[in-house]
């Protein structure tokens, strides 16, 4: 399961259950309509709360839907996980697609602000991290 909605920063996005290759690449493409209409900079916030770990060939996908984020002018981005193999994949995978440094991850099993920590580093460059 995934969704895309439009916030004030840009989007939030959110994965959950099982995703498959079929349904990532359905992500990338609505991805693309979505983005087509961007200009300039924004942010994305991901909810990954619910999410499974991803299979090779989907994994393969998702780097490719994040490096269109970032080339359509995604500045940061922060992920909200609550499980540590998911937070370990797609570490790795934002190193693939080459936004790791502009992306945050939060544990939301520790935190119930998860988002608004998520929201003041996207909004306001505020590290979670520091």
């Amino acid at each position: 399961m995934y969704k895309i909605e439009h916030k004030p920063f840009g989007f939030k996005l959110q994965f959950g259950g099982t995703i498959g290759a079929d349904e990532m690449k359905s992500w990338v493409t609505d991805s693309k309509k979505e983005l087509a209409e961007r200009n300039g900079k924004f942010g994305v916030l991901v909810d990954m709360i619910n999410l499974k770990p991803l299979a090779p060939d989907a994994q393969e996908l998702m780097v490719a839907g994040q490096k269109e984020y970032k080339a359509k002018g995604m500045e940061r981005s922060a992920v909200g996980v609550a499980n540590a193999v998911i937070a370990l994949q797609f570490k790795r995978l934002a190193q693939e697609s080459g936004i790791y440094q502009w992306e945050r991850y939060i544990d939301a099993s520790k935190s119930s602000a998860w988002e608004k920590i998520a929201e003041a580093w996207i909004v306001n460059g505020i590290d979670p991290d520091k």
